[in-house]
């Protein structure tokens, strides 16, 4: 019995590092927003797995995984109208929507209309994920 107690005292530091950190962007207050998930589940990993998630209560809210990156990568969010969003991390977009919180898809190139307008950026800053909003543009 004592060689498992010495085990599980072993992994409990192992089980504690796992990290569930996330940040929203409010477009119309907390029921209508997007937010980031970004998890790990070691200390020594190099990359988290990121998942989007839409939301307009109470008719829809729904789960998108983004493909892995790095710790420390940045998300730009882009709102292309029509509650439609894009989401840029590097040379990688996706877009998803906030409608029916159903759509979701890669891009593969800058849509033929544009990224439409910068939001905002999704990023650590002192150790937290945190959504950061874009300067206004002067009209």
């Amino acid at each position: 019995m004592a060689r498992y107690q010495f085990l599980l005292v072993f992994l409990l530091p192992l089980l504690a590092a796992c990290s569930d950190q996330r940040a929203s962007y409010e477009i119309n207050g907390s029921n209508h927003a997007l937010s980031l998930i970004r998890v790990t589940s070691f200390p020594w990993e190099k990359t988290a797995k990121y998942i989007i998630v839409p939301t307009r209560m109470p008719d829809c809210m729904r789960r998108h995984n983004l493909p892995n990156a790095p710790l420390n990568a940045r998300f730009e969010l882009f709102s292309a109208g029509n509650n439609a969003w894009i989401i840029r991390q590097r040379s990688r977009m996706f877009v998803t929507e906030t409608r029916t919180c159903e759509g979701f898809a890669p891009l593969d190139k800058v849509p033929e209309t544009g990224m439409g307008t910068l939001v905002g950026v999704f990023e650590m800053r002192d150790g937290a994920l945190a959504f950061i909003l874009a300067p206004r543009q002067a009209n």
